[in-house]
């Protein structure tokens, strides 16, 4: 069996190694946060670099919804990192490969997408690269700037954990489009086809944060990476985790005979954005706390869950892996 999607990545890490002193000296931030960012000599302002890929069969299904949603999903993904890391979009490059067959009329859906996306998120796409080929990946890379990146690390114990935007709905509205569903909250299904890049919410907590991250891979999963990187532990309520995806999660759970604490925890691509504060932050609601994690190694549980009883349990942080099935 293969590694892990997030031991590759530490193997990449380590395969990499430090980079040259010359470029280190720019770029305080590499592989393994949300984005990279680039220090420039005399800027007031350091850039912040992303680049994310939607692949066909992994990320959407050819059939199951239009050329358009797959495109726009795919420039918020990108999009998703600037806000974890409090960046203002600049622009954007695209590249695109494509089957060779495919006709005008979807290849401008494609284009109309992403320019909507592109549109509301406030970076124009300026170039790219189109190629064909026998699966459709739409590769998105992003550049931001920012005056004070907000890290996975820095996060300390006794910091409240705030999230903005719900956990459980794109899950839902997945489910709706791959079994062609008309009854679930039209809410599911906007997270899913449309969702948000909560770039509003990320410049607000720029500089209160001591640590964010988006949840593209699960409530649970992308919270471990915080807590982890920050050197933490972390325990989230399930009452205010509920109380995120509000009417919509408990309808479309019920209508779909699923648990709405598992869709929170474990569903992903919401794009909610969750950060560590000790203090509050406008438009972000608070669904637990860091605690300290002196002395647990990287393989060790990191989080619990308080139960709407009062009663704490482990909780297993997984989440979407792309390298298990």
């Amino acid at each position: 069996m293969s590694e892990g999607e997030f031991a590759r990545i530490a193997r990449l890490r380590r395969l990499f190694g430090e980079p040259p002193a010359d470029v280190a000296a720019s770029v305080p931030v590499g592989i393994g946060d949300d984005a990279a960012v680039l220090r420039l000599a005399g800027a007031a302002e350091s850039l912040v670099w992303t680049v994310d890929a939607q692949v066909q069969g992994r990320h959407f299904v050819v059939g199951k919804m239009g050329w358009a949603d797959i495109a726009f999903r795919a420039y918020t993904a990108a999009a998703s990192d600037l806000a974890a890391m409090g960046a203002t979009p600049f622009c954007a490059l695209a590249s695109w490969i494509l089957p060779a067959d495919l006709d005008e009329e979807a290849f401008d859906e494609l284009a109309r997408g992403s320019r909507e996306a592109a549109d509301l998120v406030g970076a124009p796409l300026v170039g790219g690269n189109l190629s064909a080929g026998g699966e459709i990946s739409l590769s998105t890379t992003l550049l931001g700037r920012t005056d004070r990146p907000m890290l996975r690390s820095g996060g300390r114990a006794g910091d409240a954990l705030w999230m903005a935007g719900p956990a459980g709905l794109a899950a839902i509205g997945l489910r709706g489009v791959l079994e062609g569903r008309g009854d679930l909250p039209p809410e599911c299904d906007r997270a899913f086809r449309r969702p948000t890049a909560r770039i509003a919410e990320g410049l607000r907590a720029r500089g209160v944060a001591t640590a964010a991250i988006d949840v593209s891979d699960g409530l649970a999963q992308d919270v471990g990476h915080l807590a982890q990187d920050s050197g933490r532990g972390f325990l989230l309520h399930e009452s205010a985790v509920l109380a995120a995806g509000g009417d919509a999660l408990l309808q479309g759970a019920q209508l779909l005979g699923a648990e709405p604490l598992d869709l929170a925890l474990y569903g992903g691509e919401d794009y909610a954005l969750v950060v560590a504060s000790a203090e509050p932050i406008d438009g972000f609601l608070r669904i637990g706390e860091l605690t300290d994690g002196a002395g647990l190694s990287r393989e060790e549980p990191r989080g619990r869950l308080r139960r709407a009883d009062g009663s704490v349990c482990l909780l297993v942080a997984r989440g979407f892996d792309h390298f298990r099935v």
